[in-house]
């Protein structure tokens, strides 16, 4: 095969390996943070759709490609169409994303929209393995393509499991992986259980297929181009083998003592001279953090001190770009030419230059519109509705600064990274007791290193709030407490907390806060929900809040962030809840399009599509009463 991609990096020796492979084989390959995964994966496919034997290539819609958030998604859906040539047409999906179509096709009468994400992906893996895929407008894939396996654990590596298995005789595959990068196994609530589960997916390849299995490695690095952004790299094929909590805890203090260098040192994040640092910085950088605490307070901190950034959302969040609502209310046709479509995307302010070809291509795609010529507003409309925007067709999540918890950062690379110091061995077992997990400590500090390309540094984390969840300690809503069980001095914002039954500013000019919203309101700025009376409409919720920002209302609080904060307030049974006059510190996250009643949207004169925009919000938020003293 011929290097015939000049915009394109030359592939490596290692990489053309990977490349060159057959559409029927079993290929596995351990690639280290940096080694060119996705370009490699890109290549591949370009290759399976088009081998110089026409036996031999396959269609794009013979090719599954799964990914594990959005983000992935429409990161190798760029790179292909960047770099690709025949696999244009190849789509990337999520796990969640794939087994909803799944189950729409072999159980179409059941409402899977509303199906809690786990459910989806068990109901589906029992659909594959009654040859779901075999049915009505279904096809076996020819091949599967899957990068981060090391992440594959539970429920969804069960899934694979199921698919592979169903069609071992007739399905190749490609499937990535470092066992040292994985750090989801949080998921997995039983220690000994998620123990086993590492690692679990590869001892399952190697069994099942002990015969044809072609295990390869990219073992190049092509991300840190200094010394300082490679010091952890070597560690990687140590932490591969890592099964115990003895050696995590001498390879993660082995990896804490490069990190703790002087020279690598900010100091505080309050010292004027890192604040400096980070206003005058051109490149991009992010500040990584263990989990969702010390990233909430990190952007406040950063807020405060007037840096601009961005706080990466969770990866299952998926909210549709605000220019879609903008898209089916400029129009009343319901299909619309590509010319016509790109006409209307001009028309629209948008804070990026997308790729009109592209998203064309894709909604098209995912709509499934009859004929050539048009695209199905109607069916975009629904895929709005029913939680199916297409992940290729959200909008990137850019930002120069970027604050994220490590987990969230996988997969992506900076100019400069800066790392909360990790606590020692000693602090962890303090904090977590039994449940400290040293082996998935080791392989996260690992991660957060080796997200660099050029500086790496460490910062001392900042005083961190009490946050606990209320009720069900698993999907309670986080608030902020203290030492005392009834201490309530905040909450953390959700997606959802804002209200989508009925658009912004329905009850007084919905059109004028669409316009306002549009033109007045983006990420990062400061905004506060106010009490409106005393008066719930329930037993078990609050009163209703409005959203201001610079004393403007655009929106109101969502039902089930009144029900949330009632569960917040309610201490216990006896417990006399009080309500907030303000909560302050919140901040907007995006625009989102969402669909809602028709008749709604058509009151509030902004048409019969039933969709508008709404901001959501993030942070946290702390409650204020009217005299003026925080809680």
């Amino acid at each position: 095969m011929t290097d015939a991609y000049l915009d394109s990096p030359p592939l490596t020796e290692e990489q053309l390996a990977v490349v060159e492979q057959t559409w029927d084989a079993r290929v596995l390959v351990t690639a280290g943070a940096g080694a060119g995964k996705t370009h490699t994966l890109v290549r591949r496919l370009d290759a399976l759709c088009g081998h110089e034997d026409p036996e031999e290539a396959l269609d794009a819609a013979d090719i599954l490609v799964l990914t594990f958030s959005r983000a992935a998604a429409r990161e190798l859906r760029e790179r292909i169409t960047r770099h690709g040539d025949r696999a244009r047409r190849v789509r990337a999906q999520t796990f969640d994303a794939w087994a909803y179509g799944v189950l729409v096709q072999a159980y179409p009468d059941r409402d899977w929209a509303t199906t809690p994400f786990d459910e989806r992906i068990r109901a589906a893996t029992v659909a594959v393995e009654e040859r779901a895929l075999e049915s009505g407008d279904s096809v076996p894939p020819s091949h599967v393509v899957i990068d981060e396996v090391q992440d594959l654990l539970g429920d969804r590596r069960e899934l694979v499991e199921a698919l592979l298995d169903r069609y071992r005789d007739s399905c190749g595959f490609t499937v990535v992986g470092d066992a040292a990068q994985s750090v989801y196994g949080f998921q997995i609530e039983d220690p000994a259980e998620r123990n086993d589960e590492t690692g679990r997916f590869f001892e399952w390849l190697r069994s099942s297929y002990s015969d044809d299995l072609v295990e390869l490695r990219l073992t190049e690095n092509f991300r840190a181009v200094t010394p300082e952004a490679r010091i952890a790299l070597s560690h990687g094929p140590r932490l591969q083998q890592v099964r115990n909590a003895d050696e995590a805890a001498v390879l993660y203090e082995e990896l804490r003592d490069l990190l703790l260098d002087p020279v690598n040192s900010l100091g505080d994040l309050t010292d004027e001279y890192t604040l400096q640092g980070l206003r005058d910085l051109e490149d991009t950088c992010a500040v990584l953090t263990r989990d969702n605490r010390q990233a909430l307070v990190v952007s406040r901190l950063l807020h405060e001190n007037g840096i601009e950034h961005r706080l990466r959302r969770p990866l299952e969040e998926r909210p549709v770009p605000w220019w879609v609502a903008e898209l089916l209310r400029r129009t009343e046709a319901t299909g619309l030419s590509e010319e016509r479509f790109r006409s209307l995307l001009e028309q629209i302010p948008l804070p990026h230059e997308p790729n009109a070809g592209a998203l064309w291509t894709v909604l098209r795609r995912a709509t499934r519109s009859p004929g050539r010529a048009a695209l199905d507003l109607d069916r975009l409309r629904r895929l709005v509705a029913d939680g199916r925007f297409p992940d290729e067709a959200a909008d990137p999540e850019t930002g120069r600064i970027v604050v994220s918890t490590v987990h969230r950062a996988k997969g992506l690379e900076f100019d400069r990274v800066i790392v909360l110091t990790p606590p020692t061995v000693a602090e962890l077992h303090k904090q977590y007791g039994r449940e400290a997990d040293l082996p998935a400590e080791a392989r996260a500090l690992y991660v957060a290193m080796t997200r660099a390309r050029q500086d790496l540094y460490h910062v001392r984390s900042p005083e961190l709030p009490i946050i606990k969840r209320a009720g069900n300690r698993k999907n309670g809503r986080r608030f902020v407490g203290g030492w005392r069980s009834y201490d309530r001095f905040g909450v953390v914002a959700e997606a959802g907390d804002v209200c989508r039954d009925n658009p912004p500013g329905h009850t007084t000019d919905a059109v004028a806060t669409q316009a306002y919203l549009l033109q007045e309101v983006g990420p990062g700025q400061e905004v506060l929900l106010r009490k409106r009376h005393d008066l719930p409409a329930g037993e078990t919720q609050s009163p209703p809040y409005a959203l201001l920002h610079r004393g403007r209302e655009m929106g109101e609080a969502s039902e089930r962030f009144r029900q949330e904060l009632f569960r917040v307030q309610k201490v216990n049974r006896t417990w006399d809840p009080w309500w907030p006059d303000e909560i302050h510190g919140l901040r907007i996250d995006t625009l989102e399009t969402v669909a809602g009643g028709v008749a709604a949207g058509a009151n509030a004169g902004l048409g019969d599509r039933g969709v508008w925009i709404v901001p959501r919000i993030t942070g946290l938020g702390m409650f204020r009463r009217a005299e003026g003293q925080d809680a």
